[in-house]
């Protein structure tokens, strides 16, 4: 058996797979303690732990931690005469025009930054040696009377040499033995100095907070008879035992998305579908991911907090739109969704937990395509009445009914969320007409098609089981660890080899790591290097062949680059000018055994077929209503229909049909 457990803003998601068998359960999340919303999915489950081979978490812990400024008291260690960094940032504005406008605020105090006398420069070489013995005497009675709970120790330039940052790391751990010290090589191994350090001093910010969350939960599960591996899914796509997870907390930070992408493109691909667009509508937030080639789209950095953070990252783009998102009139008059959230505690008001404000939970109760009776296969009370009260006085203030307010506030979030999708799509070159769109989360196969119309699509896809999708995705989803570092290469007859060496180096390490791991086996390997004409501020990133590694030449690389730069840029670029790599980057990839099948949860006692009555702006009207598991495969069902399973339900307007495939995928298009 298989046990994946994706905590979210609202719901805590388990999907279990054995032999064939499928079990699902979505119990509240408990924000203040996420770990207890972990095993109340276990034991709402019944699920017997010693039968279980492999369980998967993903979880906001890292992000929360951030958010909410709830971290570890840390210390920053830096060279001599750059105490200052974290507070200098970048010499840019963010919104230029906003008068009341504030640098983001580092989760260090610069009374907490600490400076050591040393230097090596940016090619590796030592410029002032370093004393660790004097040093780290120094530091420790300081850092034992703040009483930080961690260390982020980030020395210039040991991106290219790190012999001063491990000097000093194993005397502060010999001399603090409850202290976390975290080094910016191990975390960001690459250059431009604000941004390692910040990401070296979030790292240590969430490292205790992680790794005490970890700790309760092994122990938890351990007591429910548990013995195997636990594994935590990352932002990058791929998930990672325990142990790699306790020297890198801050790749953990968009793990419950990410498990989403990934559930998406593994599904998607058993209907050959390679180009899509997941959008996952969850309870706090909207998630939406380009695909291409079955390949989910990565970014070398994100920015969280107006914080930078450099680690690798599925290019998801986040906004504030999910079904507890709150419904609200600004102070010009304008209707606006989100990006406050009734979250898991009060909740909507239909959730009947104290929540009185309307959100587009709500909305979708009053207009019908949230059941009362379906919700959660009518496991979940529901209180339509509810919903309406919370929708009344936002409905006189616009002069509306309550249906018709309902209705204006998922139009607008639909078109927060088409924003959304055009920033990953549109804005980088992508025609989103050329891709399916792929929904999931409780809400986002209800929001779907409205979505896709506004876009052009004529397609979307909706995995079976869609509300659990990022849970699927856990278990779905190979071992993966990303490997970075900068080494600036100049693009001439020497540097075919330089390649092949570092990449060579690199590959020794993830081997050496993945043994640790205990995931010894063969590796998938993926090379990538950043490249940019010289005197360019930032670089593209380039991929290597594995099977043209050995032959490379100093001619392909300018070719693979000049090609890539022209798909970027869309302008010719000559390869007369000086061309060279700042960075590799290597994906060690460990596959899963074998690929466990996502079909249709049964729902017991709900009819195949009935109508209802939904409410829209101009008046109320009748659509058919079919429980998901009874829709025979390859028989169309026309719009207007509403197809219910256990996690969500899927909008078929007028216009469209809906077929589910051999796949147990539902593919809903545009008639005509």
């Amino acid at each position: 058996m298989r046990v994946g457990v994706e905590v979210g803003g609202t719901f805590t998601d388990l999907v279990a797979v054995e032999d064939g068998r499928i079990v699902l359960i979505k119990v509240p999340s408990t924000p203040q303690s996420p770990d207890i919303g972990v095993i109340n999915a276990v034991e709402s489950a019944a699920l017997q732990l010693g039968g279980v081979d492999d369980f998967v978490h993903g979880s906001t812990v890292a992000t929360n931690a951030l958010l909410e400024r709830k971290g570890a008291k840390v210390a920053f260690v830096v060279t001599r005469g750059f105490r200052d960094i974290l507070h200098l940032q970048r010499h840019d504005r963010l919104n230029i025009y906003d008068l009341r406008y504030q640098r983001p605020v580092p989760v260090v105090e610069r009374r907490d930054c600490f400076e050591v006398a040393e230097r090596i420069d940016a090619e590796g070489r030592i410029i002032e040696a370093f004393d660790v013995g004097p040093a780290a005497a120094a530091l420790i009675p300081q850092l034992r009377a703040g009483g930080y709970q961690a260390v982020g120790i980030c020395l210039l330039s040991s991106y290219a040499n790190p012999a001063h940052e491990r000097e000093l790391q194993v005397a502060l751990e010999a001399g603090l033995k409850d202290v976390f010290i975290t080094c910016s090589s191990d975390v960001s191994r690459e250059f431009r100095e604000f941004e390692r350090a910040s990401t070296t001093t979030l790292a240590a910010y969430v490292q205790p907070v992680i790794d005490a969350y970890l700790l309760r939960l092994e122990q938890k599960l351990a007591e429910r008879g548990y013995d195997e591996r636990l594994s935590v899914m990352q932002s990058n796509g791929g998930r990672l035992p325990v142990t790699g997870m306790r020297r890198n907390a801050i790749s953990a930070l968009f793990s419950g998305p990410a498990a989403g992408v990934v559930g998406a493109t593994r599904q998607a691909q058993r209907s050959a579908i390679g180009n899509l667009i997941t959008f996952d509508m969850g309870g706090t937030s909207t998630d939406v991911c380009l695909v291409t080639d079955g390949r989910p789209g990565i970014s070398p950095d994100t920015v969280l907090d107006g914080l930078p953070v450099r680690t690798p990252v599925l290019d998801i783009a986040t906004i504030g739109a999910g079904g507890g998102s709150l419904v609200w009139v600004d102070d010009g008059g304008m209707l606006r969704v989100g990006p406050r959230s009734a979250g898991a505690v009060p909740g909507p008001a239909c959730y009947d937990r104290g929540g009185t404000l309307p959100t587009i939970t709500d909305a979708h109760v009053i207009r019908g395509t949230i059941r009362p009776e379906a919700f959660l296969g009518g496991t979940m009370k529901i209180l339509r009445e509810k919903s309406e009260a919370a929708f009344v006085p936002l409905a006189k203030q616009l002069g509306m009914t309550v249906p018709q307010a309902a209705n204006a506030a998922l139009r607008l979030a639909a078109a927060n969320i088409v924003r959304a999708i055009q920033l990953v799509s549109t804005e980088k070159g992508h025609d989103p007409r050329d891709y399916a769109l792929v929904p999931f989360g409780g809400a986002g196969p209800l929001m779907a098609v409205e979505v896709a119309e506004e876009l052009g699509l004529d397609m979307v896809m909706v995995p079976p089981n869609a509300g659990v999708l990022s849970a699927y995705g856990l278990i779905a989803s190979d071992f993966l660890k990303i490997y970075t570092i900068t080494r600036r290469t100049r693009i001439d007859d020497a540097a075919p080899a330089i390649v092949r060496e570092t990449f060579s180096e690199m590959t020794a390490e993830a081997l050496s790591d993945f043994v640790a791991y205990g995931l010894a086996g063969e590796l998938r390997f993926k090379f990538v290097a950043d490249m940019r004409f010289v005197g360019q501020a930032f670089e593209i990133a380039v991929d290597i062949d594995e099977a043209s590694l050995a032959g490379l030449t100093r001619q392909q690389l300018i070719d693979d680059f000049i090609a890539a730069h022209h798909r970027v840029y869309l302008h010719g670029a000559s390869a007369r000018q000086a061309i060279e790599i700042v960075g590799f980057r290597l994906e060690a990839t460990r596959a899963i055994d074998s690929l466990p099948l996502m079909t249709e949860r049964e729902l017991q006692g709900r009819p195949a077929r009935q109508t209802a009555r939904m409410q829209g702006s101009d008046g109320a009207y009748e659509v058919a209503v079919l429980s998901a598991p009874a829709l025979a495969q390859g028989k169309p069902q026309d719009g207007p229909a509403l197809i219910e399973g256990y996690s969500t339900s899927t909008l078929v307007p007028e216009g469209w049909t809906a077929t589910r495939d051999e796949n147990d995928n539902l593919i809903v298009r545009r008639k005509g």
